[in-house]
């Protein structure tokens, strides 16, 4: 098993938050950048796999303040030796898919192929309509939800990555899909250079482009998909040879969903497929609670029940919850001491083991002196027993 840790990443402590417009505050994201600096500096040191941060735009609240995770990417980079860095994930339905692939490329030779790519469809429509606007006007699509939106949006994720692998994997472009015409029309180009030198025009028409550089790591860097929990989801990343992501669900959920992604895939159960959990580690039970009380608790309150992120954990059969207590010894929230974490990261082996493990870091919600401490001791106590 692979750790990995994910950060959002947040500004502020849950008070600087509370207290407004946090994300506007340039000292907040300036501390931020510095104990993130030391936290990734420490992980790459340990030996973490890598470190990823999703992608959002607008966020004066002060979560997810990550508005380009390829250029976070690249600060974290420049500061280690050999912790690979990624996105989770790029939002491709409001993005350009040539400029995505470019960057990753670029990413991943200023790193020494030390790049990891993934890709979400996006969901919070504050900012996925507007940034989406001049490209072809998809909107967000929330979890769980099956109509126009979400087939549209859906549609424009899965062309743009058929275009990224294009540019990653063939020397010359062309595309005319439903989104995107690659070349865009009868583009003239009659320069006498790109004919001596270059591909792509006949009879002085544009009729294929390059994209360049092409990626280090051959065909391309791996590919993640945050944080799977459909079946539409999980039958495209099985067929990419993806791997998925799982965020906390319960077993008759989640158990669908490796025995799809094993279907589609031809691989074994086990392969193919990570976790996504909430990990705090303290040197007691009842401190570790209380700091995800104050960061996980409040985030998924405040920030992810309210698009529907939590319905993986109702009941069908109860309509209820588990309680926190519930969740640590099921396994689905990694936070206490060291025994405690080792125990609930068992309960999900034995549901199902799989390649990885996901480290949801709180970073500013938890103070960073714990944070540098649970980070350490998830390393050298509790992966010592799964390696």
């Amino acid at each position: 098993m692979k750790a990995s840790l994910f950060y959002l990443p947040s500004i502020g402590s849950r008070a600087e938050i509370e207290s407004g417009m946090a994300g506007t505050r340039p000292e907040l994201y300036g501390r931020m950048l510095r104990e993130l600096s030391e936290q990734i500096k420490l992980a790459d040191d340990l030996g973490y796999d890598s470190v990823s941060f999703t992608e959002h735009h607008f966020h004066i609240e002060g979560f997810e303040v990550s508005n380009n995770p390829v250029l976070l990417d690249l600060y974290f980079a420049m500061q280690t030796k050999r912790i690979r860095v990624g996105q989770l994930g790029i939002v491709l339905p409001a993005a350009n898919p040539m400029r995505v692939a470019e960057d990753i490329a670029m990413l991943d030779h200023m790193t020494g192929g030390r790049a990891n790519a993934g890709f979400a469809r996006g969901y919070q429509r504050r900012w996925v309509d507007i940034m989406a606007q001049q490209t072809h006007g998809v909107s967000g699509a929330l979890p769980h939800q099956h109509d126009a939106i979400d087939a549209a949006n859906r549609a424009a994720f899965e062309e743009n990555w058929t275009i990224i692998k294009k540019c990653w994997t063939e020397q010359m472009l062309t595309h005319d899909g439903q989104f995107w015409k690659v070349p865009a029309g009868e583009t003239p180009w009659t320069l006498p250079t790109t004919e001596k030198w270059g591909a792509g025009v006949e009879n002085g028409i544009l009729k294929a482009v390059g994209t360049v550089p092409k990626p280090l790591q051959k065909p391309f860097p791996p590919v993640f998909l945050p944080f799977a929990s459909s079946e539409n989801s999980i039958r495209w990343a099985a067929r990419e040879g993806v791997t998925a992501i799982l965020p906390a669900m319960l077993p008759v959920y989640e158990e669908p969903l490796y025995d799809v992604y094993a279907e589609v895939s031809g691989r074994p159960r086990v392969e193919g497929t990570a976790l996504l959990r909430d990990v705090i580690i303290a040197d007691t039970d009842e401190e570790a609670m209380a700091l995800w009380a104050d960061s996980g608790q409040f985030t998924g309150r405040a920030w992810f029940e309210p698009f529907g992120f939590r319905r993986g954990m109702l009941d069908p059969k109860t309509g209820e919850y588990l309680t926190p207590e519930q969740a640590v010894k099921e396994g689905y929230i990694l936070a206490g001491t060291v025994d405690t974490v080792i125990r609930g990261l068992e309960a999900n082996f034995r549901r199902q083991p799989v390649e990885w493990v996901f480290c949801y870091t709180y970073n500013g919600l938890v103070p960073h002196a714990k944070l540098m401490h649970s980070i350490e001791q998830f390393w050298t106590k509790v992966m010592p027993k799964f390696a």
